[in-house]
């Protein structure tokens, strides 16, 4: 299983501050992934909707809004 670093979510997106962000909008996108009518945003590589969660969120292509912003909001592009 490949290792990921907080680094490596930073290239795609400055808003990624924290490991916690990460893990906070892949658990909200595996739940949505793991849904019988969803489609992935990514070529899927493995099974578990944790893991084609967290290849989505690396290559940007979940968006999400912050705190900061208009409401918290999660939102897929």
């Amino acid at each position: 299983m490949h290792h990921y670093t907080l680094e490596d979510f930073k290239k795609v997106d400055d808003k990624i501050d924290s490991l916690y962000r990460v893990i906070n909008i892949t658990y909200r996108r595996a739940i949505q992934v793991n849904r019988p009518e969803a489609r992935p945003l990514v070529a899927r590589t493995h099974q578990k909707p944790t893991i084609v969660a967290l290849e989505e969120v690396r290559e940007g292509k979940v968006g999400f809004r912050t705190s900061a912003e208009e409401g918290d909001d999660f939102d897929v592009e």
